[in-house]
């Protein structure tokens, strides 16, 4: 395969390009899912690991199975209590990053 000329591009550039810079609107709606994605595979995968059905997982957590298949599939905005309940049902550790950006905060 010849790649003579051609230009090679990296995963950021891409979405720059494609979704757009970090900061607007449709970019942060972009990172939004994918964080929703992955962290319902992250529950998705813990599940399967422990061997439990999703019925099984719902009723250690007090919710039906349709809510932990939603949040496995990321179709709600699940309450962060509920996501700390799963991750206990799961035995799973679970670590959360914050990262405050340089920005100016202003009290009325």
């Amino acid at each position: 395969m010849k790649t003579e000329g051609m230009k090679t591009y990296g995963l950021d550039e891409m979405i720059d390009k494609h979704i757009g810079k970090r900061g607007s609107p449709k970019r942060e709606t972009f990172e939004y899912e994918l964080r929703l994605d992955l962290l319902g595979e992250a529950i998705k995968q813990a599940r399967k690991e422990r061997h439990l059905t999703q019925e099984e997982l719902g009723a250690l957590v007090g919710v039906k199975k349709s809510q932990i298949s939603k949040l496995e599939n990321s179709l709600t905005d699940a309450r962060f209590e509920t996501i700390i309940k799963v991750f206990k049902a799961l035995n799973a550790k679970i670590n959360f990053n914050v990262e405050l950006l340089n920005q100016d905060i202003k009290l009325a």
